[in-house]
């Protein structure tokens, strides 16, 4: 048996069509026939290889969406036919410390769903089935695709770092993570701000959920809000004045990236002694917490807003990623 794909052969070499050998299913794996796949900005660095890790021919992927079409022996949780979602990650050791407490996504074996295995883009997918998550019905496919990484992103941190109702929180960037931000943030019950540079934004911020829209190349408008926000939340990649935000913090104060920048964050250790406050970011997140994202969304009617293509077109799904493009997340379509 084979499974038909689309796989970089090189870094940052255009995907062309790929078979993958299909090998029997082992005792707790999960088959999943995939009917959409978003396209994050994670898959274009795996597929340039900007971390380091990646391994050729790479099939990228991992906001998958599909049914369940076969299950291993010990697999009891889930059903054939069954619409489950797939995230970054694809299996953890399931032992160690962090596994035993539910922190999963920090295991030191967990296996990212496109690495060193085949990932979304693809007509089928093979996994661990603890990895594989129901869709609440309330979700549709081409919207819950991005939950499973962009919106366990920018939801995990709020319930790691202790966000709670009336919190002022800053969102910086209203991109593909950015928008899923202000919604969880706004259903959260925080009064919520967004950054950007981008004046023309403001009033697609305040339809995701922002109360308030900032102007972050106005000097005045920053200074304005100095030490005003309990949490502020990075979805960015470019390099900012990380030291600015920190200023907006109030005592206690967080400033957490999920969105990673081109150079080292700076920032002077005053600013961050004078009213305790802390720089932070967390990787995904668990199953726990992608299970409770989930059913978060599906109860506040949260969903990426999404632009489809074929599978087929993947390389100019990607090209629009990589343009910044896309408004605001990219799903391929079965």
């Amino acid at each position: 048996m084979t499974i038909r794909s689309f796989a970089a052969l090189s870094p940052r070499a255009s995907l062309s069509p790929h078979v993958l050998e299909e090998k029997p299913l082992e005792a707790g794996e999960v088959k999943i026939q995939i009917s959409h796949c978003g396209v994050c900005h994670s898959d274009v660095h795996l597929i340039d290889n900007d971390w380091g890790f990646s391994q050729y021919p790479l099939v990228a992927g991992h906001e998958v969406i599909g049914k369940v079409v076969g299950l291993g022996a010990n697999v009891r949780h889930l059903q054939i036919g069954q619409r489950v979602g797939v995230g970054w990650s694809a299996a953890a050791c399931g032992e160690c410390e962090f596994c035993v407490r539910g922190d999963d996504n920090l295991c030191a074996q967990n296996q990212p769903t496109a690495v060193g295995r085949a990932g979304g883009f693809a007509e089928a997918i093979i996994l661990d089935a603890r990895f594989a998550f129901p869709i609440p019905e309330a979700l549709s496919s081409e919207n819950a695709a991005p939950l499973l990484c962009g919106g366990i992103t920018v939801y995990a941190p709020l319930a790691v770092y202790g966000v709670k109702p009336g919190m002022k929180v800053g969102v910086i960037g209203i991109g593909g993570l950015g928008h899923l931000a202000l919604q969880f943030a706004r259903a959260w019950g925080c009064e919520v701000t967004a950054f950007s540079s981008s004046r023309d934004k403001e009033a697609e911020a305040q339809s995701f959920g922002a109360h308030h829209f900032v102007s972050s190349s106005d000097p005045e408008a920053m200074k304005s809000l100095i030490s005003s926000f309990d949490f502020i939340l990075s979805t960015v990649h470019v390099d900012l004045d990380w030291e600015a935000y920190v200023n907006l913090l109030r005592p206690d104060g967080k400033l957490c990236f999920v969105g990673v920048p081109q150079s080292a964050v700076k920032v002077g250790a005053f600013a961050l002694i004078a009213g305790r406050r802390s720089i932070c970011g967390n990787p995904t997140g668990s199953r726990a917490q992608i299970r409770d994202m989930l059913a978060f969304a599906a109860l506040h009617g949260i969903a990426a807003q999404t632009e489809t293509m074929p599978m087929a077109q993947v390389n100019e799904a990607l090209a629009k990623v990589r343009k910044n493009q896309a408004r605001y997340r990219m799903v391929l379509e079965v």
